[in-house]
């Protein structure tokens, strides 16, 4: 953790994990378990990302991003800097990463998630988000180590509020994501073995 002192070193460490497929059926592993096999999905990859920002004296803050079914939720670690969102994330894809601390509210960090959030066929998700989450107010911090999946940790994240980012006259009215970027978005970073 000394190390990770920095969203952009937590960011490289997060993105040289392979990418949790989940062989065996859903997962929700901690920070510990993540660093000692080096595969992590979203949440799991952001949980370690969080922890390295806590251990370094930031809050633990998460943003949840919700999407319609039958699309996949997503999570990113937040930070700020000069006064302004980031957001650490681990995903396989070559859209939902990173992103520098240069917005001004949680709602416009949500946003620039809006346009690389779709399926294979164009239809754009992204519903709702929620955050920052803080997970120091947590108070039993066993979610750090446990070699037990952190359930608790996705009802939390659930349990909170989200907000809507659409109406339903702005979803009736949205553009399918073009060829290209439908191309853009089947780059991935992991292979899943067959």
């Amino acid at each position: 953790m000394s190390k990770l002192s920095t969203p952009t070193k937590i960011q490289d460490y997060v993105d040289s994990l392979k990418i949790n497929f989940e062989p065996m059926g859903d997962t929700a592993r901690s920070p510990r378990f993540v660093m000692r096999e080096r595969v992590a999905h979203c949440l799991e990859g952001v949980l370690v990302a969080a922890l390295a920002l806590w251990y370094h004296g930031e809050p633990p803050l998460l943003l949840d991003l919700v999407s319609s079914e039958p699309d996949v939720d997503h999570v990113v670690a937040l930070f700020k800097r000069h006064g302004h969102w980031g957001a650490i994330s681990k995903t396989n894809h070559a859209v939902l990463r990173y992103r520098e601390p240069v917005y001004e509210s949680i709602h416009e960090l949500t946003m620039s998630y809006f346009h690389e959030y779709f399926l294979d066929n164009g239809k754009k998700t992204l519903r709702s988000y929620a955050g920052p989450l803080n997970l120091a107010k947590i108070k039993d911090t066993s979610w750090i180590t446990t070699d037990e999946n952190l359930w608790h940790i996705v009802d939390w994240i659930n349990a909170q509020t989200h907000y809507d980012i659409l109406t339903r006259a702005m979803i009736r009215g949205l553009r399918p994501a073009d060829k290209v970027e439908r191309q853009a978005g089947k780059i991935t970073e992991w292979k899943r073995k067959t």
